[in-house]
């Protein structure tokens, strides 16, 4: 007698990664994992040139197991803010419209702290 195949599918993951051109010296990266429909990490980042070379300015993830977000500086640490959203669907959703609506302020502000230096 022949037992039947048994099948487990213990995770359904899925990877998402794409790179979104906003202007020809601005994108945003973004990468996220899902596991049946919900969000499980990511991260979206804003990348600029300056100097001819590509530049982290902001990014949203999720490593260190919380949302939040990094504002980055060129001379400093990071500032990191925690995002008060209720899951991580919620908050690459906020990431991704935070970005692709005011990517052109963060780049001035980036833009003004390297010529503090």
């Amino acid at each position: 007698m022949t037992r039947p195949l048994e099948c487990h599918y213990n995770s359904v993951m899925r990877t998402v990664e794409f790179r979104r051109l906003l202007s020809p010296e601005n994108a945003l990266r973004v990468r996220f994992l899902l596991e049946h429909g919900e969000v499980t990490e990511f991260v979206v980042q804003l990348e600029c040139i300056f100097d001819d070379n590509w530049v982290a300015v902001i990014r949203y993830d999720t490593a260190h197991d919380f949302a939040h977000c990094d504002r980055l500086h060129p001379y400093e640490p990071a500032q990191k803010t925690r995002m008060e959203t209720r899951d991580y669907n919620q908050a690459l959703t906020y990431a991704l419209n935070d970005l692709s609506k005011h990517w052109q302020e963060y780049r001035r502000r980036y833009e003004t702290w390297l010529k503090k230096s």
